[in-house]
C-alpha cells in the first residue's frame, strides 16, 4: 500500500492524517493552521513531499442528498491545487459525518470541549483516510491514477 496523506479542509484549519509505515492504518498527523491562498497550497504540498506521500485523499463536504455544496466546491478547488503542486493523484471521500463522529469519539474519551478543536480536525482526517483505505482494500487494492469520488457519487 502506498504512503497516503489525508486532508480535512476547513476555513481556518486543515486536519491531517497519514498512513502508517505499512500503509494499512490511518494515523493523525496534526493540524495545519491556514494562512491563506498559495501559502497554504505550498505548505501542504511540501508536507506531502516531506512525508513521501504517493497520493492525496481529501474529505468532500457534500449536501445530505449528495450534491456538491459551495464549501465542497471550494475544497475541491483547493485540493486540486495542492495535488497539482505536489504532483500527486487526488482522491475525494464523502465526509458528511466525519466531524460529528470525531466529536462523539473525543466526547466519549472525556476530552474537554476547549481541547477538542484541533483534535477534531485531525481525527476527522483519520476517519476520512481510514474510510479510503477500507474501500481500496475491499476493491482488491486497486486505485486509479486520477481524481475519484469514492462515496456520494
Amino acid at each position: 500500500m502506498k504512503r497516503i496523506l489525508a486532508l480535512d479542509v476547513g476555513a481556518r484549519r486543515v486536519g491531517l492524517a497519514r498512513t502508517d509505515p505499512t500503509g494499512t492504518l490511518a494515523v493523525p498527523q496534526g493540524v495545519y493552521w491556514r494562512r491563506g491562498g498559495q501559502e497554504d497550497v505550498r505548505a501542504l504540498a511540501e508536507l506531502a513531499r516531506s512525508l513521501g506521500a504517493e497520493a492525496l485523499v481529501v474529505g468532500l463536504p457534500l449536501h445530505m442528498d449528495g450534491r456538491l455544496s459551495p464549501q465542497a466546491q471550494e475544497v475541491r478547488a483547493f485540493a486540486q491545487a495542492v495535488a497539482q503542486a505536489a504532483q500527486l493523484p487526488l482522491y475525494f471521500v464523502d465526509e458528511r459525518w466525519t466531524t460529528a463522529e470525531a466529536e462523539r469519539v473525543l466526547r466519549e474519551a472525556g476530552l474537554p470541549p476547549r481541547k477538542r478543536k484541533g483534535q477534531v480536525d485531525a481525527l476527522s482526517a483519520v476517519l476520512i483516510l481510514q474510510a479510503w483505505l477500507e474501500r481500496v482494500r475491499s476493491q482488491g487494492g486497486e486505485t486509479d491514477a486520477g481524481v475519484h469520488l469514492l462515496f456520494g457519487e
